[in-house]
């Protein structure tokens, strides 16, 4: 029995690392295919490692293998050792494959430098979406922000918009232009529409809840024809101050039309709450990642 949950959590792994390497490589392909090349400066540590392209003629990938690795070692001192094999990992296959499509794609993929910002942004913020719904990470100003939070009262999500925003308008000082900053703020609005969407897309839920009296029959329904598990919860009317009993379940969103109608069907006087959820974990819905 423990062979078998070793092997599971071997394949997990691996097809976690595996998700993230695509999305470096998604995440790659948007820089170094739209933003870079059409010379907007996004957000982050790659953004750091752009302006430094721009000056320098040193590659993407060359700074930022270097600068991840030195915000390693200093968060070593300060945070230990939290931040992990997928942060390690994420590093030095990021580094890679912006070196090696940097070398390939030398002109835009797409001429127009606004779709050029927009697709960038897309690409960038689904590929951190990815990387993070796996628990992973590419280190960068998340270790900054990290560092800076273990001794000030920040939040660390007001932080990386601030870092990120002084990168993006620190592009000015190299070219000069307002336009080029502009389209760097698209990207990065685009991109973190897109962390969301990526994260919390595939995973959105309905938490519902059923006053019916007819709840042995519906319970029925959900359990046996809907495949769906749910709660009895026995509670009070305010008003009648009668017992009564309130089915309470969690549905993936794409579910929950096919339990509105049953409902409909088999009490069409029942009264239905339904919420959306953040995240639902556990057997049947995601897995927290370590």
């Amino acid at each position: 029995m423990k062979n078998i949950f070793k092997t599971t959590d071997l394949k997990e792994s691996l097809r976690s690392y595996f998700i993230i390497a695509i999305g470096l490589f998604i995440g790659s392909v948007g820089w170094t295919g739209f933003l870079i090349p059409s010379e907007i400066v996004g957000g982050g540590v790659t953004g750091m490692a752009t302006i430094i392209y721009f000056v320098t003629g040193f590659k993407v990938g060359y700074s930022v293998f270097i600068i991840n690795s030195v915000l390693l070692l200093a968060s070593l001192r300060v945070l230990g050792f939290s931040f992990g094999l997928k942060t390690i990992y994420g590093i030095f296959v990021i580094s890679f494959f912006l070196w090696l499509f940097q070398s390939i794609i030398t002109e835009p993929l797409v001429s127009d430098r606004f779709m050029c910002a927009i697709i960038g942004g897309i690409m960038a913020g689904a590929s951190a979406g990815i990387i993070l719904s796996q628990g992973g990470s590419t280190g960068g100003t998340d270790i900054i922000a990290m560092m800076i939070n273990k001794y000030r009262n920040y939040s660390p999500g007001q932080l990386l918009l601030t870092l990120d925003l002084i990168i993006i308008s620190s592009s000015y000082f190299i070219s000069n232009s307002i336009e080029q900053v502009v389209y760097g703020f698209v990207a990065m609005g685009v991109s973190a529409y897109c962390v969301d969407m990526a994260i919390e897309g595939a995973k959105q839920s309905v938490q519902i809840f059923i006053f019916t009296k007819k709840h042995e029959e519906i319970r029925n329904e959900v359990v046996l024809n809907l495949d769906q598990g749910l709660t009895v919860l026995e509670a009070k009317g305010g008003y009648s101050q009668q017992d009564v009993k309130v089915l309470m379940l969690l549905a993936k969103k794409k579910d929950s039309q096919a339990i509105l109608k049953m409902v409909k069907i088999v009490d069409p006087d029942a009264f239905i709450s339904m919420g959306s959820v953040m995240g639902v974990y556990g057997q049947g819905f995601d897995k927290i990642k370590s």
